[in-house]
């Protein structure tokens, strides 16, 4: 009669681990946008923050990988939903590194906070997938919030915002075709692969927009604590996922938002608008009415 018990008791102490994960996951990513546009501000060129950091992620990811004794460099590495994988991580680190260098920290914030509502967009026109009204409601409703933290075409209009919005427009596409991938690839694996698949591009990036490297030591230290952050924030992203549901982790990445706007304002001195502010909370508003849906018909379909 006891046999039952342990996991009715364990469940839950797992979903608060799982909560408690990711939590600490968007504090550590938001940490990473704050060092990474320090690491601008004290002179290092977005294609060498991303060179660099591409290099200490892939580092980090091998060195947890053989701890975890998983094989790293397999042929699944040439898997097609892999590959695409690893496209779509370039497009959204390019994008992400532009847009931390030239758009303040707190309107950034708001951007990345469309990424499910964009999964929601790509998992009906790409997957094929069934989106009833009331979840593209959700997605009207937060890109008109984007529309006013972007403002295209008003005076406060940083042009530099669409290329935030093509990086999270990257990482979503990217989540999207994580469920392509065969589930048997592991998710050290595909970490590895991708955070490696941006390196060259880094280089890339620094040669097109004619930056040559530059060295300082406040610069580099800011770029140590990205890859610290940033390295192990997407670790615990993939134990929350592993050791919770997804329905009831996911909503949580929502601290995000509130954990980078407040770095943009205690560090940077920056002073959202209200128009921002009025954008952000629509689109968070939006984007956890989409999770809270899916959670629901996923527990009608059960």
């Amino acid at each position: 009669m006891s046999a039952p018990v342990a996991p009715l008791v364990e469940r839950p102490m797992q979903m608060m681990r799982g909560i408690g994960l990711m939590m600490l996951a968007m504090a550590l990513l938001a940490l990473s946008d704050m060092f990474i546009k320090s690491a601008n501000l004290a002179g290092f060129p977005p294609g060498q923050v991303m060179f660099l950091l591409s290099i200490g992620g892939t580092a980090f990811f091998i060195l947890i990988a053989r701890l975890q004794g998983q094989p790293v460099w397999t042929r699944d590495a040439l898997h097609p939903a892999v590959l695409w994988r690893n496209f779509f991580e370039i497009v959204g680190a390019i994008g992400l590194m532009l847009g931390l260098a030239w758009v303040p920290l707190s309107q950034f914030a708001a951007i990345m906070q469309m990424a499910p509502l964009i999964v929601v967009i790509g998992a009906a026109t790409v997957l094929k997938e069934q989106v009833g009204l009331r979840r593209w409601l959700a997605v009207a409703a937060g890109i008109v919030g984007m529309l006013l933290v972007v403002r295209p075409g008003m005076e406060g209009f940083t042009p530099a915002a669409f290329l935030a919005l093509m990086g999270v427009a990257g990482l979503a596409m990217r989540d999207l075709v994580t469920r392509l991938s065969p589930p048997g690839i592991p998710s050290i694996a595909l970490s590895t692969w991708g955070f490696a698949a941006t390196i060259p591009f880094g280089a890339i990036l620094m040669v097109l927009m004619g930056d040559a490297p530059r060295w300082s030591a406040p610069a580099m230290w800011h770029v140590a604590g990205a890859i610290v952050v940033t390295s192990t924030g997407y670790y615990a992203i993939t134990t929350a996922m592993r050791i919770a549901p997804v329905s009831v982790v996911s909503p949580f990445r929502y601290a995000r938002l509130v954990f980078t706007m407040g770095l943009g304002i205690l560090v940077f001195g920056e002073r959202p608008d209200p128009l921002t502010l009025t954008g952000a909370a629509i689109i968070l508003v939006a984007g956890l009415y989409t999770f809270l849906r899916e959670r629901q018909l996923s527990r009608r379909n059960r």
